[in-house]
């Protein structure tokens, strides 16, 4: 499965990159599979293994915060490894083909 989540303290200040990079520190020492950019950090793996990080990952970047946001959308293909790079393999295949 792919999960791409955003987490965020509230009520900590306007700036949030360093409970951000907390978060980010906990899905690449998962050592799973992780990509991150401007919005979102996508991990790659199985349910329980993906969730655990999830779950690590929101508690760290609420750490001192009294409330912590998460977005989070998943792509559950069992069976499927590998998405992480071959979905945007497949996307730019068929870039290169217009």
């Amino acid at each position: 499965m792919l999960v791409a989540f955003s987490v965020s303290p509230l009520g900590t200040g306007e700036s949030v990159g360093e409970a951000v990079a907390r978060a980010v520190a906990v899905v690449r020492d998962s050592g799973l599979p992780n990509r991150t950019d401007a919005m979102f950090t996508t991990i790659e793996g199985e349910w329980d293994e993906v969730m655990d990080v999830v779950k690590r990952a929101v508690a760290a970047a609420g750490e001192g915060a009294g409330r912590t946001t998460l977005i989070l959308k998943a792509d559950i293909r069992p069976g499927t490894t590998g998405a992480l790079d071959g979905k945007v393999a497949s996307v730019e295949a068929h870039l290169r083909d217009m």
